[in-house]
């Protein structure tokens, strides 16, 4: 993953510390239903990756077994490949009936809604989205709905009409990527307000070069966060350290469902990050999240 790349050894130099929460947050946690239970999803972005064939995966798992050994590592992935093709529902509905009770998906609206139509006219590429995506049933979480760079603030009035016409249909959490949504604090403040009161969650993404989309506000008490990681660099320890704490501070504010997705530019590192993030979580906040790697496979690499 490109995204808020720098070089390895400018890793060192960069001050990890989680701005912090928004005001809005600290309100959104405190009006939270305290009889909800908390969720807590940690996983991956994809499923199909043949470097962990050896490690994650027994060795010789063919391509069309890759789910099925995925999701007995993890209770939810991102679903990235949904960002590039509006899959079939019978394909979809093959997803629900391998994955076991309590796997969440978390897939990315299509490039073709969010990046080629900006939101425009996409009202019949958003209907073919969301009978599909249906299949996934009560395994259906959070869709993510990933502006591209370009995306700025005068598009404003699209992306809130958007989320007017959509948000009703399913959970949905936006992750806004140009710097200028976060440079303007009025814009900021009344880009959130309109999404909380629609009932529309953030997107936090953390990477290494792009601080400013730490913006640590939750319109919803959802925390759906995108770990940008450098391939198991030090620094990716100390920053999940730091992201741990904050979970367990939200959680102690009234949060109610956390997403985790790992990514790196080698995801072959990115299930023994999640690895070390779920164990660390499990301690501090007195979980239960079943670890990936619990049963040893032919060829670990690890």
């Amino acid at each position: 993953m490109e995204f808020g790349k720098v070089a390895k050894e400018e890793l060192e130099f960069i001050d990890f510390t989680l701005p912090p929460d928004h005001a809005l947050t600290k309100k959104v946690l405190a009006e939270a239903p305290k009889k909800e239970k908390l969720a807590v999803y940690v996983g991956c972005a994809k499923w199909g990756r043949k470097e962990w064939v050896g490690n994650l995966y027994p060795k010789g798992t063919k391509d069309s077994d890759f789910l099925k050994n995925y999701v007995k590592h993890f209770n939810s992935i991102e679903l990235n490949g949904t960002f590039y093709q509006n899959h079939p529902a019978e394909r979809v509905k093959s997803w629900y009936e391998t994955a076991p009770e309590g796997f969440t998906f978390s897939p990315k609206f299509p490039q073709s809604i969010s990046h080629y139509s900006r939101l425009k006219n996409a009202d019949k590429a958003t209907d073919e989205f969301f009978v599909n995506i249906s299949e996934l049933k009560e395994k259906l979480g959070h869709l993510l709905l990933q502006l591209p760079d370009n995306f700025a603030p005068k598009s404003q009035p699209e992306l809130l009409a958007y989320l007017k016409s959509v948000h009703r249909t399913f959970p949905v959490a936006v992750e806004l990527r140009n710097t200028n949504w976060f440079n303007d604090d009025e814009l900021s403040r009344e880009t959130f307000a309109a999404m909380h009161d629609m009932g529309v969650s953030s997107v936090i993404t953390d990477a290494a070069g792009r601080r400013d989309c730490l913006h640590q506000v939750l319109p919803t008490p959802v925390a759906f966060i995108r770990f940008v990681a450098n391939d198991m660099h030090p620094t990716d320890y100390l920053r999940m350290d730091l992201w741990i704490e904050r979970i367990a501070d939200w959680i102690d504010q009234g949060l109610k469902r956390v997403y985790f997705y790992v990514h790196n530019q080698n995801e072959l590192y990115s299930p023994k990050l999640c690895e070390y993030f779920i164990t660390e979580l499990n301690s501090r906040c007195k979980l239960d999240l079943t670890l990936p790697f619990e049963k040893p496979v032919q060829g670990e690499l690890f």
